[in-house]
């Protein structure tokens, strides 16, 4: 195939995607006029090569971890709800004793929850900013109530500056109990809003 032909083709397929697809080898080598270059597609839809490189047993389908994901999504949501000013400076301290605390608290909460339950649980996607205490809910997208609610208060204490009490609520006991995962030192000077 002619040089030009192909410049044409990469900027017009570049053009239409916006850059998002880039053309592949394997669509010069559709295009070839040498027949010796091209894989021969047998009636599956698969090439010679590749049907002599499939496996004679299928692997077994991992199960997902549904309790991973909850503990990724939850992780993702707390940076969120930090920003870029406060997250830096908190990461290091959230990350090596309020976070391992939040896991413990999701693993005793979807303990007893079979695959089907796990599976129809999330985490809210929208942390309250402004001085705004949630973090992230885990809800039950099947009755949709929470089953857990994380929060993080900003304290201001008298003569030691401000903090910020990591803690969370659950539906075991109707989100009353104040159940406390730790403290992280702000600075006496007053914080930025969440989100920031």
């Amino acid at each position: 195939m002619k040089k030009w032909v192909q410049k044409s083709i990469v900027i017009m397929v570049a053009f239409l995607t916006f850059g998002l697809i880039t053309p592949t080898h394997e669509i010069w080598e559709a295009f070839d006029q040498n027949p010796s270059n091209r894989a021969s597609i047998g009636p599956s839809g698969t090439s010679s090569a590749e049907a002599n490189a499939l496996p004679i047993e299928q692997t077994e389908i991992q199960p997902v971890d549904y309790s991973a994901l909850l503990v990724d999504a939850a992780k993702e949501q707390s940076y969120i709800k930090f920003g870029t000013k406060i997250g830096p400076k908190i990461s290091n301290e959230f990350d090596s004793i309020i976070f391992p605390k939040m896991e413990e608290a999701i693993a005793m909460t979807v303990e007893g929850l079979d695959d089907t339950s796990l599976a129809s649980l999330t985490i809210s996607e929208k942390p309250s900013g402004n001085y705004g205490e949630k973090i992230f809910n885990i809800t039950n997208n099947e009755t949709g109530m929470d089953l857990i609610r994380f929060h993080v208060r900003t304290e201001k204490r008298p003569q030691d500056g401000y903090f910020y009490n990591f803690h969370y609520h659950s539906a075991e006991d109707d989100f009353m109990a104040h159940n406390n995962l730790g403290d992280i030192y702000w600075e006496k000077n007053t914080p930025p809003k969440w989100l920031s």
